[in-house]
Formats: C-alpha cells, sequence, structure tokens
C-alpha cells in the first residue's frame, strides 16, 4: 500500500513553469514506477509521463515532449514532473500514480496503476 500526495499546482501565464511534487509515504517507495496523467473538464483522464520503478527509462505522452521532465528522488520518497513552456490547452487537474515494479510502455496505460493521489489543478492562461 502506499499513499501519494499531489503538490505544486497553481495558476500561469502560458510561457510559464510550473513543478509538480508527489510525495510518497512508505518504505518501498523505490519499487514502484511513478506516472502523471491528467484530466481536463469534460475530458477523459490522459497520460502524461512515466519514470520506472529504477528511474532507468521515462516515458512521455507527445503532447508534452520536450516541455515536461519528469525525475524521482528515491531518497525523499518524492517525485516531480517540471512543466516549462506551459500552454492553455495543459490546464488540468493533474494526478499522480504508482505501479509496483513498473517496466516498460504499458506504464503509458491508466488501467496499470493501482495507486492515485487526489491530484493539484494546473490552470495555464494565454
Amino acid at each position: 500500500q502506499v499513499q501519494l500526495v499531489e503538490s505544486g499546482g497553481g495558476f500561469v501565464q502560458a510561457g510559464g513553469s510550473l513543478r509538480l511534487s508527489c510525495a510518497a509515504n512508505g518504505r518501498t517507495f523505490s519499487s514502484y514506477a511513478l506516472g502523471w496523467f491528467r484530466q481536463a473538464p469534460g475530458k477523459e483522464r490522459e497520460f502524461v509521463a512515466a519514470i520506472t520503478w529504477s528511474g532507468g527509462n521515462t516515458y512521455y505522452a507527445d503532447s508534452v515532449k520536450g516541455r515536461f521532465t519528469i525525475s524521482r528522488d528515491n531518497a525523499k520518497n518524492t517525485a516531480y514532473l517540471q512543466m516549462n513552456s506551459l500552454k492553455p490547452e495543459d490546464t488540468a487537474v493533474y494526478y499522480c500514480a504508482a505501479n509496483r515494479w513498473g517496466v516498460g510502455p504499458h506504464l503509458k496505460t491508466l488501467g496499470e496503476y493501482e495507486f492515485w493521489g487526489q491530484g493539484t489543478q494546473v490552470t495555464v492562461s494565454s
């Protein structure tokens, strides 16, 4: 069991940056792959980025590639999503999720994750 808490969301103008954090409890954080998903009003939740349990591989949605960077600090039980060059279409609630021993491109799939945080709102104005 792992509990996830997101933070770092807020209001930013287009072209700006934000860094989201996903803090986890438990001693087994390093055994979990972490993913970031987002959900805009009236839309389905979609994949944004993921990092394997080892941190050796990362995956990104095409819409954020080159602008967002996912990372993790196992010593702090925290994962991050650095978001640069933000666009109004990035506006959404962002969720962190965990998958035990997760590897591979299936980490882009929402259903692969066992645990979810409560989400943090990101609003980008034009």
